[in-house]
Order: C-alpha cells, then sequence, then structure tokens
C-alpha cells in the first residue's frame, strides 16, 4: 500500500490527477499523521478534520481536476491570514475569535488550485519573534524537539518538516519564512516586493512583509509560488555562469557567526564553483546603522497590529515591543531609510548576480515559554541568531532559504541565497542546482 504523507505535493497531485489515489484518502492519511505526531511538535492551533475530508470530497467531484496544480494537496495556513469558517488569532489571546467570511487571496488560490486546508499553523504573538510559543502552545523543531523551529511562521515550517503536509502558507516580515525554513530544513522563498498578494496584519509591517510558501523541494516551492503569485516562474533554458558573491560578515555588527554556518556557505560556494559559476568572496556595504533601522521597523510594525487590541491581554513582550514602535511609525511610514538602504545597496548587485550568506548565524534558542520572557531577553535571543534576513525585507528584494549540510546535533543547517528585484526564477535555479549538487532529506524521520 502507497503511503502519501511524506510524499511531495507534485508526487500528490499527480496521482490525484490521474485517479490513482482520492484527494479524501491522501488528506485522511495526513490527518492521522497530525494526530499521531503534532502532540509533541506543537505545529498546529486548529486541525479541520472533518471539514478538510469535505474539502477533499469536493475537491474530488470538480469538473476540472485533471488539470489542478495543486489536486488533493494538504496544505496548512499561518494564522495570520484568513481561511473562511475559521478565526484568525495571529497567536494572541487579545485577538477576537470570530469565523472569518472570506479566504485571503493567497488561500483562496490555493483551494482554486485543488489545495485543502488541513488547519491553521502556531505563532508567535502578533508574528513579532524568531520563536514559535504562546497561549495555544509552543511549537518544536521535528529535527530536534528540543530547540524551537524558528518564527514567525514557525509552526507551518515544523507542519511541513514533520511530514504532516508536504506545502505550508507563511510570511517574512523580517525573516519569518527563511528563519524556520532554515531551522527545519526546508527551501522557501521570500517574494521580491508585490509578486504575491500581501493583506498582512495593519500595512504588511509598511510594506515589508511578503506571503510565501514553505516546501521541502525546490519543484513543490516552485508549484506553489506559481498558484500563490498567479505567475510563471520557470527555470531559464541553458546556463550561463551567474556571478555569485560570498559573504560571511554578519549584517549586524557585533554578532558572531558560528562555523557551522559559515561551513555551509563554503561547501555551497565550493560546489557552485565547481559546477561552472564565478564564486568570489564580496560583502555587501551594510551601514552600521543597519542595526538601528531594523529595529525601528520591527517594532513599529508592531505597533501597527497592536492598534485596538487589549494591552491587557497582550504578552508583556508584545506590549514592549509596540511601545517601542509607536515612537517610529511616523519617521518609519515615509519610507527613507529603506530607499537609503536600496540606493546603497544596488551597486552591489549590479556587479553580482546572487548574494550567497549564511541562513542563520547560530543554531535556534531552546523550545520554551519565551512569550512569558522580558522583552530584551527576547530581543537578544533573536538578533544573536537571526541577522541576516532582515536587510531584505527593508530592500524589498527576493531572498531564499536551502538547506546545506547538518549542525553538530544532526539538524539541518541553511544558506540563504539574495538577488535584485524579479530575480525569483533565478535564485530558485540556483537552488536546484544545489539541491542536486548537496542533495538534503526531505523530512525528519523520513
Amino acid at each position: 500500500m502507497t503511503s502519501w504523507a511524506g510524499r511531495s505535493a507534485a508526487e500528490i497531485a499527480a496521482a490525484v490527477r490521474e485517479k490513482r489515489v482520492t484527494p479524501r484518502e491522501v488528506v485522511a492519511e495526513h490527518l492521522a499523521r497530525i494526530e499521531r505526531l503534532d502532540g509533541r511538535i506543537g505545529a498546529f492551533r486548529k486541525v479541520r478534520a472533518g471539514a478538510a475530508l469535505a474539502e477533499a470530497d469536493e475537491v474530488a467531484a470538480r469538473a476540472d481536476l485533471a488539470g489542478l496544480p495543486l489536486a488533493g494537496v494538504p496544505v496548512a495556513v499561518k494564522d495570520n491570514l484568513a481561511v473562511r469558517g475559521e478565526s484568525c488569532r495571529n497567536g494572541s489571546a487579545a485577538t477576537p475569535d470570530t469565523p472569518a467570511a472570506e479566504d485571503h487571496v493567497t488561500v483562496a488560490r490555493l483551494r482554486a488550485a485543488g489545495a485543502v486546508v488541513v488547519g491553521l499553523t502556531n505563532v508567535p504573538e502578533l508574528c513579532v519573534f524568531g520563536t514559535t510559543e504562546g497561549p495555544y502552545g509552543i511549537a518544536r523543531n521535528p529535527w530536534d524537539p528540543s530547540r524551537t523551529p524558528g518564527g514567525s511562521s514557525g509552526g507551518s515550517a515544523a507542519a511541513v518538516a514533520a511530514g504532516l503536509v508536504p506545502l505550508a502558507l507563511g510570511n517574512d516580515g523580517m525573516g519569518s519564512l527563511r528563519i524556520p525554513a532554515a531551522n527545519c530544513g526546508l527551501v522557501t522563498l521570500k517574494p521580491g516586493h508585490a509578486v504575491v498578494p500581501a493583506g498582512i496584519g495593519h500595512g504588511d509591517w509598511f510594506g515589508m512583509a511578503e506571503n510565501g510558501p514553505l516546501a521541502t523541494t525546490v519543484e513543490d516551492l516552485r508549484l506553489m509560488l506559481r498558484v500563490l503569485a498567479d505567475a510563471e516562474f520557470e527555470r531559464p533554458e541553458g546556463r550561463s555562469p551567474l556571478r555569485i558573491a560570498v559573504a560571511l560578515r554578519s549584517p549586524l555588527a557585533g554578532v558572531p557567526v558560528s562555523r557551522p554556518y559559515t561551513n555551509a556557505v563554503r561547501q555551497a560556494a565550493g560546489a557552485l564553483a565547481r559546477s561552472g559559476h564565478r564564486v568570489r568572496r564580496a560583502e555587501p556595504p551594510y551601514p552600521l546603522s543597519l542595526g538601528v533601522t531594523a529595529l525601528r521597523h520591527w517594532t513599529a510594525g508592531t505597533a501597527m497590529d497592536a492598534e485596538g487590541l487589549d494591552p491587557a491581554r497582550l504578552a508583556r513582550r508584545t506590549r514592549v515591543h509596540a511601545a517601542v514602535g509607536r515612537r517610529f511609525t511616523r519617521a518609519v511610514r515615509d519610507g527613507d531609510a529603506r530607499d537609503r538602504l536600496r540606493a546603497r545597496l544596488t551597486p552591489f548587485f549590479t556587479e553580482h548576480d546572487v548574494l550567497l550568506t549564511p541562513a542563520l548565524a547560530r543554531r535556534s534558542p531552546q523550545a520554551g515559554p519565551w512569550h512569558e520572557r522580558g522583552w530584551l531577553r527576547n530581543i537578544l535571543a533573536n538578533s544573536a541568531y537571526s541577522p541576516f534576513t532582515p536587510p531584505w525585507n527593508l530592500t524589498g528584494w527576493p531572498a531564499m532559504s536551502v538547506p546545506v549540510g547538518t549542525l553538530p546535533s544532526g539538524a539541518p543547517c541553511a544558506v540563504q541565497l539574495v538577488g535584485r528585484p524579479d530575480t525569483e526564477s533565478l535564485l530558485l535555479g540556483v537552488a536546484e542546482e544545489l539541491a542536486e549538487l548537496i542533495p538534503w532529506r526531505r523530512t525528519a524521520g523520513g
């Protein structure tokens, strides 16, 4: 008997289209795996078991089944995006428990493509931090349950890494796709600005936050991205050598980078050089003020999302974060700091096609009740392990996390790929090359 849990989305969709398996059978297998494993992983806030099976039957009855790109594929949705008939709690006890009347546009596109939403995944409150815990539980990394999967799309990443779903929807305002993907051995892409519809919170964190996919293979990532963006991202025919810059220095002054992550970059750089690309060391001209700029935008985005919520029902770390951010909202809104950063970094990307960096500076913190700990402790823990992601939200340029190698614990390690605007297809092509040159395991225990 074929097991569909742990198979790729492309494999599942092809089998459903060819009627080798029904959507109900696929969804039921994944629901059984969720029931068996999620008690120790904590990926989901809400599992839609009955509703998902009913939706699977609706997919099976569609007249266009044979043409659906995600026919019968179970997906998980980050709990800051609306799913029709379900509340959107955003990781907080302060948000209303009111069912959404309509799907978010990205969820609607997934369903139109034949996907079945099996549940909503855990996030830190208001999706602020790079760890995932709160009133709905503590999410854990399936590769190392003592560690957080990262955040804020931590539940989504944990669900895919554990084989609970082949695909998940998340978003990224300061690294919230790339951080958990790096921790959990997944491939993800934060699209450039306006490639995928956003509509995240109150103003998309001033246009920095983007929706995107989490997957175990580049093929699946490309498939889901095509649906989310309603656009093609084909691998270019033929291949000319790319100019790849390799940077190991942290963008944030004073943050050291641990050896496993620098080794992963060197391994990827060596493989790409042997494949014919022009690879050289080159550090982007990050300004010394980058850390302050990132903090102002990070806190100001939270201040906007906290408006109208009862402060007494917010965790203390969230209240402090929002209070700090209210001082900066006016300055952040004018966009001058982001314009200056883009102007400073643009010449670097006229000389290089792709930037290759570590995805993280060190392994993720221990899983635990970070929402009960102080604001400064959370800030220091986040900044110490994930300094490489924020610049590319500030610029609005595409960036990926790609698994390469392992940590001493056996958990995955990862690198980051960054490109200038409109280079999503190019980055996907490089990620595919890396997957061929340095294969990675698809799921924890699988």
